[in-house]
């Protein structure tokens, strides 16, 4: 079972990513964190395969957060999950390190960057901005 974490500060959109994974029967949603802090703290404590993470957070953006559990838990793979994505995102994701970037608003894009990632593959959906 592939351990998934999740960090949005929209409960809705914990909910509704939550919904998304549960149909694949070989992933699991270990954990919901409500902001870069607690994602980190999550990730320290739960080891998971994948956090995705939303890009515009109060507090520490996924930006930032990447950046800090890049040093911390440099084995957990991010796919970063925005409603705003744009060239400039994930070309800045992409040189941090970050594994993969998508449209949160694009179902099909979470499901292949989460299996893409699991595969230790990249995965950058470039927006035609």
């Amino acid at each position: 079972m592939k351990r998934i974490l999740i960090a949005d500060d929209n409960a809705t959109v914990r909910r509704g990513l939550r919904g998304v994974i549960q149909h694949h029967e070989d992933w699991d949603v270990c954990e919901e964190a409500v902001d870069g802090r607690d994602a980190i703290e999550q990730a320290r404590e739960l080891h998971p395969d994948i956090l995705l993470l939303d890009l515009a957070m109060p507090g520490m953006n996924g930006f930032d957060t990447a950046r800090e559990l890049a040093k911390l838990e440099p084995d957990v793979q991010i796919l970063l999950c925005t409603g705003q994505l744009s060239t400039f995102v994930v070309r800045e994701a992409e040189k941090m390190g970050i594994q993969g970037a998508v449209s949160k608003s694009k179902v099909s894009q979470i499901t292949d960057g989460i299996a893409a990632l699991l595969r230790h593959e990249t995965f950058y959906c470039w927006p035609t901005d």
